[in-house]
């Protein structure tokens, strides 16, 4: 059972929208609808339809939803859907192959109270889940699938317990990726200090600030029309009329304006969490997914938020430094994540399932 502070988090939601007018837009209503109906945990239809449905609802860059599904008599394949790259933000397609993790442990937590025993191969690119007959079993991790979200907000400042971080660190253990926890005022301060160098750098690249624009949906209705990219109510940027944020958006975007948020949003963090694979590959990018989808949906059940900082990672030229900083100069780090407690954003929206199979 979800713990009594999520459904508390959860219940605070409603508050959050009325602050910044979500509420009060005319076709918010249908898009919360539709939030909610995908992310049913039952469907009433095809038990194979569920479970696609739930890996679709995994962590991914920008919300691109980078991959397609394949069903066969015993298991289920992952492709990478290259037409949905980010090409300026991620060239090696690392984000790409990472969100794939993410989206292959949902499926293997959402297989086990279906019937299904669920174990990931990787083969080159792609991903299959081997599934097995097994007595179904409750999930605390699956119930928390529909509730996941990456909070770009401010947090409440408060520190998380020492029990909970240990409960993290066990959901986020995975061979092959190490996960590391910096609490500390100072580390945070240091971290701080390379996330805003390195939005500094992609805020004065003209390529990066138009691939963003290109992902981000004003309204309810874009983001109800093309099913992916960045709704800007699940930000907490306020809602606008279409072609009012096409005019605005050179000039409510700026870089100084963004650095003070992740200031605002990094102190206001309880921590920050930094994954590191053993290999720059794409297999161990695909470990790192599911290391980090695990613990998001343990800081779920636990009531606690999280939202990515990947600028020091991002920027080439920042991640050795970083590395190093870690003292871990022989590898790349692949996320670094904040984590602390703060009331729900509007959920998400995926594209339908039918979209995404072959």
């Amino acid at each position: 059972m979800l713990s009594r502070r999520t459904l508390i988090t959860l219940g605070l939601s409603a508050a959050a929208l009325g602050a910044v007018g979500y509420a009060t837009w005319p076709t918010m209503g249908s898009y919360t609808e539709e939030a909610a109906r995908q992310r049913a945990l039952t469907s009433g239809n095809s038990a194979r339809g569920d479970l696609l449905r739930m890996a679709t609802l995994a962590a991914n860059g920008h919300n691109t939803q980078p991959w397609m599904f394949r069903f066969g008599k015993d298991k289920v394949s992952i492709l990478p859907d290259f037409t949905r790259r980010t090409e300026v933000v991620d060239p090696d397609d690392h984000h790409l192959f990472v969100s794939l993790g993410c989206a292959a442990e949902n499926l293997i937590i959402a297989a086990q109270p279906l019937g299904w025993q669920a174990t990931a191969v990787t083969n080159g690119t792609q991903i299959d889940v081997m599934l097995a007959s097994a007595k179904a079993a409750k999930s605390d991790l699956r119930q928390a699938i529909p509730l996941r979200q990456s909070t770009r907000s401010e947090y409440d400042g408060q520190q998380v317990s020492a029990s909970d971080i240990a409960l993290l660190k066990s959901a986020a253990s995975q061979e092959g990726v190490s996960v590391l926890f910096f609490t500390d005022r100072d580390a945070r301060e240091d971290i701080l200090e390379f996330v805003v160098e390195g939005n500094s750098a992609q805020m004065d690249d003209p390529a990066f600030v138009q691939e963003l624009r290109n992902w981000i949906r004003f309204t309810p209705d874009q983001a109800m029309q093309n099913g992916d990219g960045l709704f800007a109510a699940c930000s907490g940027n306020p809602v606008v009329p279409g072609w009012i944020a096409e005019r605005m958006f050179g000039l409510m975007f700026k870089k100084r304006t963004e650095n003070d948020k992740y200031r605002n949003h990094i102190r206001s963090s309880a921590g920050v969490a930094v994954f590191v694979g053993n290999r720059e590959d794409p297999e161990h990018w695909i470990k790192v997914g599911q290391s980090f989808q695990r613990f998001a949906l343990q800081a779920t059940v636990l009531g606690i938020r999280n939202a990515h900082i990947n600028q020091p990672i991002e920027v080439p030229r920042l991640r050795g430094e970083f590395a190093r900083w870690l003292k871990m100069p022989d590898t790349r780090p692949d996320l670094i994540v904040r984590f602390g407690r703060a009331p729900a954003l509007p959920m998400s929206l995926r594209r339908p399932v039918a979209d995404v199979t072959v």
